[in-house]
């Protein structure tokens, strides 16, 4: 049976655009196992809890996400539940280019969440709770409840990418785009990444440890709109820029053939006109395993115009 992953690569599907769009993340050590809608029915999580989480984090412009550290004998998926009252590890990241932080603090219990105004918390100014985190994360997307391909690619690459980055690296229950697994994101950044390998992974963690994002599997920050991401993918292309802070979008305007005119922005004043143009990818193909096949949007984006301010 051909699987989206088969399909996506197959077809060379393009992944500029395509990360979910989210300016900050919440993230929950949840051992597991998941279910397709982690927070609001993976077992081990009091009742109600993980929705109610989910739902004040959106409003607070967080992504909630389950994680947990990597199982390289797979054994979990048969293992009991994790007590609804275990410490757990909880990690807050928010991404705007010159107001990336990462805080780790640990709770006595996922209820305990409830408590804090994560309204309060969100924002380009860094909390005080918890403390900091030096080092970049990278979470790969696992949950094979979610969508099979996750599972099959993305638990050996975790596994491998743990062997020499054992710290940064944790398993995640979502992060879209299931036809491009083995799929990342790195976080504070929170640039997207697709179609990984270890080796890729590992060039991907490493520069995020030097302030840069590596382009070649890409699929842009979440800090941005699908066009946005695209814009500044194209803009990278264009000037070689690496530096992950260096670039912001700015002025998106929506045109009316559909697309979008979108100005990017250099901390050194260079500023570009970017048009972004989606596009129906053909032919159908399923989005995710187990749909129906679709013609999935792509974004194309050109630069158009560049100035010095």
């Amino acid at each position: 049976m051909e699987t989206c992953v088969f399909l996506s690569h197959e077809l060379a599907e393009p992944m500029a655009g395509t990360a979910p769009t989210t300016r900050g993340w919440l993230l929950i050590e949840h051992p597991g196992p998941w279910a397709a809608k982690a927070l609001v029915d993976s077992r081990g999580l009091a009742d109600g809890v993980g929705r109610e989480l989910e739902a004040r984090a959106a409003r607070a412009g967080f992504r909630a996400t389950l994680i947990r550290r990597p199982d390289e004998t797979g054994a979990r998926a048969e293992a009991e539940p994790a007590e609804p009252d275990a410490p757990r590890t909880v990690f807050l990241a928010w991404t705007e280019p010159g107001a990336t932080w990462l805080r780790r603090l640990r709770v006595s219990n996922v209820t305990e969440l409830l408590a804090h105004d994560l309204a309060a918390l969100a924002g380009p100014v860094e909390p005080s709770v918890g403390e900091p985190v030096a080092e970049p994360l990278m979470l790969v997307c696992t949950n094979g409840k979610r969508d099979r391909c996750c599972a099959v690619e993305g638990r050996p690459l975790a596994a491998a990418l743990a062997t020499s980055f054992p710290e940064a690296t944790w398993e995640a229950t979502h992060l879209g785009g299931h036809r491009f697994a083995p799929t990342a994101v790195v976080l504070p950044q929170g640039y997207l990444y697709g179609r990984l390998d270890p080796v890729a992974a590992g060039a991907v963690l490493t520069a995020a440890r030097r302030g840069e994002i590596a382009p070649e599997h890409c699929r842009g920050r979440a800090t941005w709109s699908r066009a946005g991401q695209a814009a500044e993918l194209a803009v990278r292309e264009e000037c070689g820029e690496r530096r992950a802070d260096t670039l912001s979008v700015h002025d998106e305007r929506a045109e009316d053939d559909g697309g979008w005119t979108v100005l990017v922005h250099h901390v050194d004043g260079r500023r570009w006109t970017v048009v972004v143009n989606p596009r129906e990818e053909t032919p159908a193909r399923p989005e995710s395993c187990g749909k129906g096949g679709g013609l999935p949007t792509s974004m194309r984006a050109r630069v158009a115009a560049t100035a010095r301010r």
